[in-house]
């Protein structure tokens, strides 16, 4: 027989403002946009009092200052946000044997078994309660069978509650919903479902497979099985212990600084396509250099998880420049991403603008058809392409 799946979604409410007001509780009951403060910047987060009035994260902040004047814009702190995160992070992995960290403020709990010894639902509910009382923080769960009703569910119950879907009554509970509640439904998917005249979960439970698959293709199939709630999707195991690094061992012993910072560059572009190509995050950079009497030297920094370039190529720069002397031949430099988890890179937009965010997915996107390197800053363009390994992510 086989063994019912109960699947917990946690989700921290309006986390970045939640954390902010934790600090200043002048903040409470207002209307609060967290991100870059400038025209060109981005919404990171908002509270519900904004999104009243139509604003949402990702959002343009002139648009959002727009909806709503009287808004209290914070630049933010991700320094407080990873800590906190880390705190609710070691409190459900002190609860239970089997989860995963989707972002910093995310989570899933695979409680399959747990149902028979005692109760799934009341113990997802003690967590939960533990977790507002021991970092202040709200934050909102769903439990299903599987990872999507158990998501959508988490949307249903916030602001700060809880809600459980039993077994044999996924369909009836997605079905009034509107298709945006679906998880990978966005704003282009659902535009073309608007234009087909489907707008609410239960049409799409009623269309055949076959013509979401011929419109979308084999996101199609996902979408039907995830509108009448099937999704086999594992929980994967959370773990801060994966890096992904790179080096270069130059033919001939070098001390051209241009080069070297030159060939860093390109290095930290590679490294952090692959991290938001796997929707990874870092929260330590390593530089290494070998000098030609095999002389090593590594020097790490600690940072707020990101992967974006403009932020890491200064640090990877001034970790070499510290570490560098000048006097000696250099014969390999390596550099090292670790402390890494999942998270998709929109969650740090407190410095970006939405011109960044976009050249970001359309560099992505080219690199990952036509191969590394297809686009890339020119200063990394001397540098000749190297032999990844995905198993390892060591470049020789």
């Amino acid at each position: 027989m086989e063994l019912k799946r109960n699947i917990v979604h946690m989700d921290l409410d309006s986390y970045f403002v939640s954390v902010e007001r934790l600090f200043d509780s002048r903040l409470n009951g207002k209307p609060i946009l967290i991100g870059g403060s400038g025209d060109r910047g981005v919404v990171a987060s908002c509270s519900y009092e904004a999104r009243k009035f139509g604003v949402h994260s990702a959002m343009p902040m002139r648009t959002a200052r727009q909806l709503c004047p009287e808004a209290l814009i914070i630049r933010g702190d991700f320094e407080k946000y990873s800590q906190k995160s880390h705190e609710v992070t070691e409190i459900i992995r002190e609860e239970v044997p089997l989860f995963e960290k989707s972002s910093i403020d995310e989570f899933y709990i695979d409680m399959t078994g747990m149902d028979r010894f005692f109760g799934c639902f009341k113990l997802s509910q003690q967590i939960r309660a533990r977790i507002i009382k021991e970092t202040g923080l709200p934050i909102s769960l769903g439990l299903s069978g599987n990872k999507t009703v158990s998501k959508v569910a988490t949307g249903e119950a916030k602001p700060n509650n809880a809600k459980q879907i039993l077994l044999g009554e996924e369909k009836p509970f997605l079905a009034p919903l509107s298709v945006r509640k679906i998880p990978m439904i966005g704003e282009k998917t659902s535009q073309t479902l608007y234009n087909m005249g489907v707008k609410k979960v239960f049409t799409l439970q009623q269309m055949p497979a076959e013509l979401l698959q011929a419109t979308f293709g084999k996101n199609g199939t996902m979408i039907w099985e995830k509108a009448n709630g099937i999704d086999f999707s594992p929980v994967t195991p959370y773990s801060e212990a994966k890096s992904i690094s790179t080096e270069n061992t130059f033919e001939q012993d070098t001390i051209d600084v241009r080069m070297l910072e030159a060939t860093l560059v390109a290095m930290t572009e590679q490294l952090t396509g692959k991290l938001r190509q796997n929707s990874q995050l870092s929260a330590c950079v390593s530089v290494k250099i070998r000098y030609s009497d095999f002389d090593t030297h590594t020097s790490q920094h600690r940072i707020p998880y990101t992967s974006a370039d403009h932020t890491l190529i200064p640090l990877v720069k001034e970790l070499f420049r510290k570490l560098y002397n000048r006097r000696m031949l250099i014969r390999l430099i390596g550099l090292r991403f670790s402390s890494l988890v999942y998270g998709n890179y929109q969650i740090k937009l407190f410095e970006d603008t939405q011109e960044q965010i976009n050249l970001y997915q359309a560099l992505d996107k080219i690199n990952g058809k036509f191969g590394e390197k297809s686009v890339c800053r020119a200063v990394g363009m001397g540098i000749g392409r190297r032999r990844f390994n995905p198993f390892n992510g060591v470049v020789t």
